[in-house]
């Protein structure tokens, strides 16, 4: 008699909690608008059965509320890495 074992491993990437801040003295590269951009970062993570197990770096963007223009990392002036680089500390 032959005995077989199945189960079901769960697992795959999730994103984390959502940080998002205003950046009050960053001027928008496009519309040279200050005061309207706002960046978000939200970590990703890789799970087993819904459990946290690695972090992933994050996703990292801002936007302009003014122009709608959206940034990614390697878009950003000097000025937004500096904002992005607090708002990571934090």
């Amino acid at each position: 008699m032959k005995l077989y074992l199945m189960f079901i491993l769960f697992f795959g990437t999730r994103p984390g909690k959502t940080r998002e801040s205003h950046l009050p003295g960053v001027s928008c590269p496009f519309c040279s608008q200050t005061g309207q951009l706002k960046a978000r970062i939200q970590p990703r993570y890789i799970h087993i059965f819904w459990i946290p197990v690695y972090r992933l770096s994050p996703s990292e963007l801002i936007q302009c509320g003014h122009c709608k223009k959206a940034y990614s990392k390697g878009d950003c002036s000097h000025e937004m890495q500096e904002a992005l680089k607090k708002l990571k500390n934090e």
